[in-house]
């Protein structure tokens, strides 16, 4: 029955999408995974969909298998659907594209022209030792011509050039939209196995990679094909035999591509991966100085950035290697091409079965030839270099969530607050054989206040992370009002619980933009609720001293501000809330007495006729909840008021006070 409940909400709407609540032409994971349409009537797409219903509603959320990083190289290779999905990327710019194709091919067909043209005139110039007036006038009329033409061929490339680079700017905003909307709606615990340093290389560099790949570099390699075809029609036109002399060394020079591009599509997927560890190294020491410089570890932190910027070199250094063999076989190639036109066609002119001007169409046609080789050279390589990266993208594209950020039961009224954990089991997904909670049962009744005190490390923060369902528990389920919060709507549940970590992490906006951010995106704050919140959380007090008042920015994660500050910050964005369920994990434990005092009797009345969980520390914030439970192990081992567990002889309560507070 639960399964049929979780799978409902899937089914209550043709034209949003059940995991953004977008309209499915602007949804990404409707138009790029295509997953969750309901009209789609394909037997495998609603064998997806019902799985995926049922990981939530059983709670099975184990964790796929993840390859070492060498054996996804050695098992990536090029294949025929890869590039038909990289190419799908440019759907949208279809006629931009479209219309980039159609001038690069008048361009190419201009600069084709330039050996035909200049052999004709050389003919005019060497049959006409004669009539040199006859001879000028058809010089003039030739070069006329080709004047024009040249003009029309210089105007289409600046069309193709524009109009290529516009589509991949905006393939690349695309790209880089959709990836970060991948990545924003992704689980928390995907996040505590994946650096932030490897993400944002990902939205960067791959993203660049990608877009370059599909515009400029899809172009020069039309353009190399477009000429290399034109140009053998045209060798094979002026003479038979010169082009299979020329073209003998092209079979040998493909099959150097295809293994260098073999080569280099593994060596930049180890290159991206090495700069994303640098990346990773560098954000995380910078958004730390403080800690860096407290320690005086500047020289350390400069060895640790070099060690990995280094093993990038040695990659490098092995692509550049590989680079420098290929395109000096190529560059050679071409030299005998060359060669070998110059001394057979030097005998055919001796013996008068070519022309002096046919001849130097012909060398210019095999001049052409082995540029644009080397253009498609590097075309392959740079294809193989954004497939690698692609693939990268694709990883993270392709995820499907494991806690969705939308979709599920939205209820028509607020919830009153009953919460119950019943028969937990839970681990993280980064350490699965470290069992977190154990057989955990705790319930709170609606418009109580409960206070989980226990040893550092018991679980005391991971059972607000299960409220939230910012993670699924093993096994068991997390209630409120009695249904599971697997079925609900995440945003919903989420809209009607304000909390305060620990440790308030705030964004480099304004304070006013911070407190505001508690709010939904199609809610709004009057001034009275603005300033009743910041007055309850006693913000006033300091900001009325700041020269920009709450216009002020908080600097990166709230770094301009004190804790005590960030902290009452925190406060007055959970008030703002208005919210039914308070999580407050030790949300004090940075204040000085005085604030502390103030800020606790503010939320008194915030209290009020909601439901109260806090994690607790401070004897001051024990003795006003209404229920005390203790977390050891993982369980609830004693569950009572202040009094009744303090009364308690040899008590786990009693010994955690009387370790905490010496005067007990």
């Amino acid at each position: 029955m639960s399964l049929w409940r979780a799978a409902f909400p899937l089914f209550r709407s043709n034209s949003y999408c059940i995991n953004c609540r977008y309209k499915y032409k602007q949804c990404y994971y409707s138009t790029q995974n295509n997953l969750f349409n309901r009209n789609s009537k394909s037997d495998s797409k609603l064998l997806q969909l019902f799985t995926f219903t049922r990981k939530y509603a059983t709670g099975n959320n184990s964790i796929p298998k993840v390859t070492s990083e060498a054996a996804q190289l050695k098992s990536f290779k090029l294949k025929t659907s890869h590039i038909k999905r990289l190419l799908s990327l440019a759907r949208p710019e279809k006629w931009r594209l479209t219309g980039a194709v159609a001038l690069l091919l008048i361009s190419s067909s201009v600069t084709m022209a330039i050996p035909f043209s200049l052999g004709k005139v050389l003919d005019i110039i060497y049959t006409s030792t004669t009539d040199l007036d006859s001879a000028r006038d058809r010089l003039n009329n030739v070069c006329l011509i080709l004047c024009g033409i040249f003009l029309i061929g210089g105007i289409c490339n600046f069309g193709r050039v524009y109009l290529m680079s516009i589509a991949g700017q905006r393939m690349t905003q695309s790209l880089r939209r959709n990836v970060f909307s991948s990545i924003i709606r992704q689980e928390a615990g995907w996040f505590d196995s994946v650096s932030t340093g490897q993400l944002v290389n990902r939205l960067s560099a791959d993203t660049q990679l990608v877009g370059s790949t599909l515009s400029s570099n899809i172009s020069d390699g039309l353009r190399s094909l477009f000429m290399v075809s034109v140009g053998t029609g045209m060798m094979f036109y002026m003479s038979t035999e010169l082009a299979l002399v020329g073209l003998s060394v092209v079979p040998p020079l493909a099959g150097a591509a295809i293994i260098y591009g073999r080569f280099v599509r593994n060596i930049t997927k180890q290159v991206q991966d090495s700069l994303a560890d640098a990346t990773q190294v560098a954000e995380e020491k910078i958004s730390n100085i403080r800690t860096v410089k407290t320690f005086s570890k500047e020289l350390k932190e400069e060895k640790s950035y070099n060690l990995k910027i280094k093993h990038v070199l040695e990659l490098a250094y092995k692509e550049s290697l590989a680079k420098g063999i290929f395109y000096g076989m190529t560059g050679l190639s071409g030299n005998v091409i060359i060669i070998s036109v110059l001394y057979y066609g030097g005998i055919l002119v001796s013996t008068q079965n070519i022309s002096v001007g046919n001849l130097t169409s012909f060398l210019l046609y095999a001049a052409y030839i082995g540029v644009s080789i080397g253009g498609l050279s590097s075309f392959y390589s740079e294809l193989n270099k954004g497939i690698g990266a692609a693939g990268r993208l694709w990883d993270i594209m392709d995820k499907v969530p494991q806690v969705p950020t939308y979709g599920g039961l939205i209820p028509s009224i607020p919830p009153r607050g009953e919460i119950s954990f019943e028969n937990i089991n839970f681990s993280y997904p980064s350490r699965q054989t470290q069992p977190i909670l154990q057989n955990f049962n705790l319930k709170l009744e609606p418009g109580k206040s409960l206070a989980i005190v226990g040893g550092s490390g018991s679980g005391k923060t991971t059972i607000s992370l299960l409220l939230l369902r910012l993670y699924d528990p093993n096994f068991g389920s997390v209630k409120i009002d009695g249904t599971d919060i697997k079925e609900l709507d995440p945003a919903w549940l989420r809209k009607h619980i304000g909390t305060v970590s620990q440790e308030p992490i705030l964004f480099s906006t304004s304070i006013k933009e911070n407190i505001l951010y508690g709010l939904d995106d199609d809610e709004t704050a009057s001034d009275e609720q603005f300033l009743e919140a910041v007055r309850l959380a006693h913000v006033d007090e300091f900001v009325q001293a700041l020269p920009q008042g709450y216009d002020t920015p908080a600097g990166e994660r709230g770094i301009a501000l004190s804790g005590g500050q960030r902290q009452r910050i925190a406060i007055a964005r959970a008030i703002i809330k208005n919210p039914r369920v308070i999580i407050l994990d030790e949300a004090t434990s940075a204040l000085d007495p005085h604030s502390e005092y103030l800020v606790r009797e503010a939320l008194k009345s915030v209290y009020q006729n909601r439901t109260v969980l806090t994690i607790a520390h401070r004897l001051s914030t024990i003795q006003t909840a209404d229920h005390i439970a203790v977390l050891q192990d993982g369980s609830i081992v004693e569950h009572g008021t202040f009094k009744e567990l303090v009364e308690l002889e040899n008590g786990a309560f009693k010994k955690l006070v009387r370790q905490a507070f010496q005067d007990l």
